[in-house]
């Protein structure tokens, strides 16, 4: 599972990884800085408290020696990611793709191999500039936007980018479109819906996606004249149902913190997947708690000085322009955004597969080691090869964690399940 962060040049897009990652990239002030994607992790709060604490209170409640209370009591030990509180992090891949310019469909900037890159994502975080500090093409103004001038250059940021991914899945179409055209005569729809998957299985799409695409076009296309004689206008209105279903995009207002006032209270109003950010201000914040100035806890709508560390007059003044870009913005934004793109719109629930259903270890003792980030609905033979493909081969049954109920195959996951796996 892959997030993309898309948008024009130099609209904060490497600063959004970076703060969301932690990982070093290039950040500068200039277009196409970052020119191959830059791929990494960032870590999400789950939404369900981690089994550990579960477990914590059934071993004092069965008078255990007591247990460390460091990490606020959290006594799981994570192969990847961090509990702390019982508050699991779990991953999830973020790709930062090199800045898109108007025309990338027809060759322009990096052209193909930018809209190629997208194919792999599952979904789509637009990344816009609502400050108005840049042109198009990402290029500084060097002007001070207005409140109507922030407004129209970021609704044209998001029509560019919608209007290149149409543009592209269009001219995919077109390619072939006598043989798709024929396929309708001989095959009716679902003959159609199987040329389109054909044409962009390249893209990920599915017959699913192709079908709930071409359902969603008929509603908008009444007038079903002979598919030989529909004019590029009507193909676009079909690739643009398509873009809708292949590629979800949530809108990410970036520098929200220098938006002219107004702006931000306009874009919600008219993007329904609009979400205030500063991704500046983000990695700013981590940075300060890597270095031990801050206690902060990524998504938190505050932080807390610490009174260990020796600050210059300049840090402290520094932290006290952080603190009110926070309280105004109620955030940063970032990891709000990415727990309504994994969550809600990729439909994902963490599990938690163990080797024993007792004491909800692995084969070495270690506490909850694994949280798996799985589609909603998934199945325990399912579970299982998601851990091992020899599990799922040699799958016998599974055992409910907290019930320790034997359960089948077939059995549905929710969220914060435990699960012990018996195979062969």
């Amino acid at each position: 599972m892959r997030i993309g962060l898309v948008g024009k040049p130099n609209v904060g897009k490497s600063t959004f990884f970076a703060a969301s990652t932690l990982i070093p990239v290039d950040i500068a002030n200039y277009p196409f800085c970052t020119i191959e994607p830059n791929v990494g992790f960032s870590f999400i709060p789950s939404r369900q408290p981690c089994p550990c604490g579960t477990l914590r209170e059934r071993l004092e409640e069965d008078g255990r020696a007591q247990l460390s209370d460091d990490r606020g009591g959290s006594i799981c030990a994570p192969r990847t990611g961090s509990c702390e509180g019982h508050q699991r992090y779990v991953p999830c891949m973020l790709v930062d793709v090199a800045g898109l310019v108007p025309g990338a469909s027809q060759g322009r900037g990096r052209g193909n191999a930018f809209l190629s890159d997208l194919a792999e994502c599952d979904a789509l975080i637009q990344v816009i500039d609502v400050a108005g500090t840049t042109d198009i093409e990402g290029n500084p103004t060097g002007i001070k936007a207005t409140k109507e001038q922030a407004i129209e250059q970021a609704l044209a940021e998001v029509e560019f980018l919608t209007g290149e991914l149409d543009a592209w899945i269009l001219g995919l179409v077109k390619d072939g479109w006598s043989r798709g055209a024929r396929r309708i005569q001989a095959e009716g729809v679902k003959g159609f819906t199987q040329f389109l998957q054909e044409r962009l299985s390249g893209l990920g799409a599915t017959d699913q996606i192709c079908q709930r695409s071409f359902d969603a076009f008929a509603q908008q296309h009444q007038d079903m004249t002979s598919p030989w004689d529909w004019s590029d206008d009507v193909l676009m209105l079909l690739a643009s149902s398509i873009r809708k279903h292949l590629f979800p995009i949530f809108i990410a207002g970036n520098k929200a913190d220098l938006a002219p006032e107004g702006v931000l209270e306009h874009l919600q109003s008219v993007l329904p997947t609009f979400t205030p950010c500063s991704a500046e201000t983000e990695l700013a914040l981590r940075q300060a708690g890597k270095a031990g100035f801050i206690t902060y806890v990524a998504g938190d709508t505050t932080f807390n000085l610490s009174e260990k560390q020796q600050m210059s007059e300049a840090q402290q003044k520094g932290l006290s322009v952080l603190a009110e870009r926070v309280e105004k913005l109620r955030g940063t934004g970032l990891i709000k955004l990415l727990d309504q793109v994994l969550f809600d719109e990729l439909q994902r629930i963490v599990v938690y597969p163990v080797q024993d259903e007792s004491q909800w270890t692995d084969g070495d003792g270690n506490v909850l080691p694994d949280a798996l980030v799985v589609q909603d609905g998934i199945q325990a033979k399912q579970v299982a090869y998601k851990v091992h493909s020899d599990l799922g081969d040699g799958f016998i049954k599974g055992v409910d964690g907290r019930t320790r109920r034997i359960v089948g195959a077939d059995h549905e996951l929710s969220d914060g399940d435990v699960l012990r796996i018996h195979s062969k």
